[in-house]
């Protein structure tokens, strides 16, 4: 059973966030109302996923994910949030979140990118991946389909070594694959790399 802390500074969204989860078969693991205190009860529960609010009072649930890495690096972050906003995605991205939800999205797609998220994958709202993807004012950059392989694999959350089984390449093979695509894609970070790919409909 996955085990999840819901966060939000509304009261009836978590407590409805909460009531659909456990109907899922969902544990809720914690409810917290601001960032400081979301963190806290990660730190003291780690639970497998905590879905936050992006815009929280005293931490922003990117801020919350960044910390939260060091203090508990086994819960994924899902950020369900009503800002459909590219450079919140990509900070959210950076900062290790696994999950980016529309609040506008049906509460299904919430329940599969906790899934999915939990599975140790990536989660981008369909709907806000796909405008980013026609907003991109430059050409789609020509990845090679292993660079494509690469990047999906890493988006499902496997790493240099299993990546590297599956396609019968060694690790190093797979790293330099990962730089090349991060060099055409013009991204600092693997994550911010995969998140790119996505948003250009490069990799599904």
């Amino acid at each position: 059973m996955i085990t999840c802390l819901v966060a939000d500074d509304h009261p009836a969204m978590v407590a409805a966030v909460c009531e659909m989860l456990e109907s899922h078969g969902i544990q809720i693991a914690g409810r917290a109302r601001d960032g400081i205190e979301t963190l806290a009860k990660i730190e003291a529960r780690k639970p497998d996923v905590a879905v936050l609010d992006l815009r929280m009072p005293q931490l922003s649930g990117t801020e919350v994910a960044r910390r939260a890495a060091r203090v508990s690096p086994d819960t994924a972050i899902v950020l369900y949030t009503a800002y459909a906003e590219h450079a919140l995605l990509t900070e959210a991205l950076d900062a290790g979140v696994r999950g980016f939800v529309l609040k506008e999205a049906p509460l299904g797609d919430l329940i599969r990118a906790i899934e999915l998220a939990a599975a140790g994958r990536l989660y981008i709202d369909p709907v806000l991946a796909g405008e980013l993807a026609r907003g991109s004012s430059r050409a789609a950059p020509s990845l090679t389909q292993r660079e494509r392989d690469v990047l999906r694999l890493l988006a499902e959350g496997h790493s240099n070594q299993e990546i590297g089984k599956r396609l019968f390449i060694s690790p190093e093979t797979v790293r330099t694959h990962v730089r090349k695509a991060m060099a055409k894609l013009d991204a600092d970070t693997r994550t911010q790399a995969v998140a790119m790919a996505l948003r250009q409909s490069l990799i599904a």
